[in-house]
Formats: C-alpha cells, structure tokens, sequence
C-alpha cells in the first residue's frame, strides 16, 4: 500500500479514434445492455479498459464516461468501452454483476471486430461500479478471467460494512443503528433485503468479493482517498490484506484528502496524481 502524493499529468487531448455508441452487447428478458466503445487508429491489438459506472446501484450511465480518468489510458493506446447495467431496486442482485459479465464476454468474442486484445482486458469502475468489478474480478465464469481489475472507493467486504468495527455510517453519516445492522438504502435495494430479512446475513456475504478470494484471481489494484465518508478506504484495504493473505496480488494507492467521486480529485493536482502511478502499474501488469 503507498499514498499518492504525486505531481498530476498534463493536459491531454482524447486520441483520435473510433467511436461507437449503444452497441448492445446483450438483452436481459426485454432489457437492451448497452456499451459504447473507443478504440485507437491503428492495426491493434490494443489493450482495452471496461468501465463500470457509479451512482449507489440505483442511479448512473454509461455516458458520459469519465474521460478524467480514461483520455490519459486512451494516450497510452488503451482502447475502453463504458457499459450499463441493471439497476436496483427493479433489478437486485445478482442482475448487476451478471450484465458486467456477459459485458466481458461480448468484448472477448468480439476482440477482432474490435482490434483488441483479449487477453489484456482490464475491468475498472467506481463507488457501486468499484462493488461490481471487484465482485465479478474475484468470482467470474472461467472463460470470463480478465487480466487486470482496479475498483475506485468500492465496497469489497459487506459483511464489515454492515457490522462495522465503529459507527454505523451512511451516506456520509454517523446514524443510529438499534437493529446492530447497518445497511444503507443503496445496498438495501441492490441486495433486494431489509434489515429485517430472514435471509439477510446469507445475501450479505454471498454479495461480498472478499467472500470470493481466491489465489489465481487477476491483480488488482484498489484505489481509494482517505476522507471518504460514504465508503470507508478501509475496505479497500481489507479485501487487499485478505487478498495477500491468500496468495493472491494486490496493491493500494490512498489518495491523500480525496472524497468519495472524482469530482475533488480532478481539481486537486496533488490528488490527480493516482494517475501515473495507475499507468504504471498496468503496464507492469500487461507487459
């Protein structure tokens, strides 16, 4: 684990290359999962990002893409695809994690189309989209192993989330928790209970990628800022720490000050320096 105190990139400009829009990538009974895609000029293959949105399971899009995050990949000859998901409460899970799967499935089959290369497919997303990427990095169909998974201030271990070493936290507040139960209105829906379930802890767990650790799991690479009070960085330094307990590869890079969204961090040099050391740490991994 190491903090980033790093200068920040320049300025960059999006690198010209092939745009496509609501690609659909599968259908879940009458629900169109769409992506959009950008993929370098050139002959490929090029190695290629998948983003998974945020927005507390209930909320979000795959456009706008953060490009914040993914010009700076796009300038190293990264090509991405943003994809949708289904949304709680409608959809609770499993409906999320198995969109972002069948998204990882469509991509590999279709890597020709796409000039990518299968083997170097890196699933990355943020807040809800850090929980989804980081439980299907961890527990995935074979043919759906990804080389790479770096989840942004996600949440890895809800059994800890619900009965927190502390106080009870949500949505950025100290709340009082009679029921010794400490579920957030966004995990209610996403996980289809109350705290009043009888099948609660069982969901609670099942749901949890730190319940799904296993040795020969893909790198990851958590990132996560220190004054974030929705989602405490702690978790990512949990599913690390039990991650390295059992074989498996794993870093952390703390952002020093940063929030929960990268609304602060875009704004802040010192906190947009996670980005070399993100760069880097791929192309160690994708070499």
């Amino acid at each position: 684990m190491y903090r980033v105190l790093l200068c920040a990139l320049a300025p960059l400009v999006l690198a010209v290359g092939q745009n496509r829009r609501d690609i659909e990538f599968a259908r879940a009974g009458d629900v169109r999962l769409l992506m959009d895609a950008n993929v370098p000029e050139g002959a490929g293959p090029f190695p290629a990002v998948i983003w998974v949105h945020g927005g507390g399971f209930v909320s979000g899009d795959k456009y706008p893409a953060p490009m914040s995050l993914l010009e700076p990949l796009s300038q190293q000859g990264y090509a991405w695809f943003s994809v949708n998901y289904r949304l709680s409460p409608q959809y609770p899970f499993p409906a999320a994690t198995d969109d972002v799967e069948s998204a990882v499935a469509y991509i590999k089959t279709h890597a020709r189309e796409y000039k990518i290369d299968a083997n170097r497919l890196v699933l990355t997303g943020a807040s809800a989209g850090g929980h989804l990427v980081s439980f299907v990095g961890a527990k995935h169909r074979p043919e759906n192993t990804v080389a790479a998974v770096i989840p942004f201030f996600g949440e890895h271990d809800l059994v800890n989330r619900v009965h927190p070493d502390g106080e009870c936290m949500i949505d950025g507040k100290v709340v009082p928790d009679p029921s010794k139960f400490c579920l957030s209105p966004g995990l209610s829906k996403f996980l289809g209970i109350t705290a009043d379930s009888p099948n609660r802890e069982t969901v609670v767990r099942t749901a949890s990628p730190v319940a799904h650790i296993q040795k020969d799991m893909p790198p990851y690479l958590f990132i996560h800022g220190t004054k974030d009070f929705n989602v405490p960085y702690e978790q990512s330094v949990r599913m690390c720490t039990a991650m390295k307990k059992a074989g498996a590869r794993c870093e952390v890079i703390l952002v020093e000050g940063g929030g929960h969204g990268f609304g602060a961090w875009d704004k802040d040099e010192t906190m947009a320096g996670y980005k070399p050391a993100l760069i880097s740490w791929l192309k160690k991994q994708l070499h």
